[in-house]
């Protein structure tokens, strides 16, 4: 009975130090956040407000009028005209509403609303796409909500690259400046989209300010646009879900 007695102070102050050492150390070495938010990225190529420009490649040439006897923001032979078939006798197309180029955008050949997997890809003639190494600068708007009259949350600016030469992916590499809402920082993305699939994956790079170590990735879902708010530009509007760790 008297050990007991005596061994009891002992193992009391030994709790207490392991307690007090458990409570050091989570505050040292705090558990990694998870934070998840959404944004709204509207990518408009051609109309009276683009939010993007292809400015390399063959059809970034097209686009901005620099290939002989090429129409200003378009793809269509003159009235009467011709078409002269790609090397894989696919005829070139646009999208009819604004003549942007198909194979131009985050849309690819799906701005003819077809399934980009059911329609052929425009080859040159070293078999590659004719949007192959494109690059488009953008300033794309970001949103709280899928219209794009919702809330502003500020503006995606970088550059995204025709990367496959069949055309079905694009290289992003562009920075979240998020101004408006909630958040207040930048965050850096950089991966492949891959254009017709449900879902895509982007890294989080990092950023700064609030987001200063942030490391993640990003789930990028294409959306059909609402139509809520007139755009005469051909806009593919991406859903990007965000998944942070510090």
């Amino acid at each position: 009975m008297m050990m007991m007695i005596k061994q009891s102070p002992f193992l009391l102050l030994t709790a207490i130090f392991l307690f007090t050492v458990s409570i050091l150390t989570a505050a040292l070495d705090p558990a990694p956040e998870d934070p998840i938010f959404e944004l709204y990225m509207h990518d408009i190529l051609g109309g009276s407000s683009p939010t993007a420009r292809p400015i390399t490649g063959l059809l970034g040439n097209i686009y901005n009028g620099q290939v002989p006897f090429a129409k200003q923001i378009g793809f269509t032979p003159p009235e009467n005209g011709i078409a002269i078939p790609n090397a894989n006798g696919a005829l070139p197309t646009v999208n009819g509403i604004n003549g942007v180029p198909l194979g131009t955008g985050l849309s690819g050949t799906a701005y003819s609303g077809q399934n980009l997997n059911g329609i052929q890809t425009q080859l040159g003639p070293d078999g590659l796409s004719l949007g192959f190494g494109t690059i488009t600068v953008i300033d794309d708007i970001l949103t709280s909500g899928p219209d794009l009259g919702s809330q502003p949350l500020g503006k995606a600016q970088g550059v995204y690259v025709a990367s496959s030469g069949d055309g079905s992916t694009q290289m992003m590499a562009f920075t979240a400046m998020l101004e408006g809402g909630e958040y207040n920082d930048n965050l850096n993305f950089y991966g492949i989209y891959r254009i017709g699939s449900a879902m895509s994956h982007l890294s989080v790079t990092g950023g700064t300010g609030r987001f200063k170590n942030a490391c993640g990735f990003a789930e990028v879902r294409p959306l059909i646009p609402s139509g809520q708010h007139f755009v005469d530009g051909a806009e593919s509007l991406l859903r990007i879900i965000v998944h942070l760790k510090y």
